[in-house]
């Protein structure tokens, strides 16, 4: 089992990692609208969110050797179900090819606020 981590996505805000590599599979822990830059959660509502999510995703999985292609489950922890409609746009427009199984719900409350995060899972060719 390998640690993943790259500067190209928010460190972990815990005791965990970006990502673990078992060989066959890469299990990315939820990723929350932070810019690696700045680490501040991206303003603009849940489209911004949803998109900087997904941008944080693509960078854990490259830091992997993987891409969003690579990806079988995702799992999207919403803070309002109501965003639901406008989370689907932004993750088709990701997701565009095959897409990977998913589950979504609502969650109580998400780290520094945000309105969404997601965790993957992808598998090795």
């Amino acid at each position: 089992m390998r640690q993943i981590a790259t500067d190209k996505a928010p460190k972990a805000i815990g005791p965990y990692s970006q990502a673990v590599d078992t060989g066959a599979l890469v299990f990315l822990s939820g990723q929350i609208a932070l810019d690696p830059a700045t680490g501040r959660m991206r303003d603009g509502g849940i489209r911004a969110q949803a998109a900087q999510v997904l941008a944080n995703i693509d960078a854990v999985l490259a830091g992997a050797g993987l891409t969003r292609s690579d990806v079988v489950k995702t799992t999207v922890f919403l803070a309002d179900m109501a965003d639901f409609a406008a989370l689907n746009e932004v993750y088709a427009e990701f997701f565009d090819g095959a897409r990977p199984a998913r589950s979504t719900v609502q969650a109580a409350a998400l780290p520094k606020g945000a309105l969404v995060e997601i965790e993957a899972v992808a598998a090795r060719a």
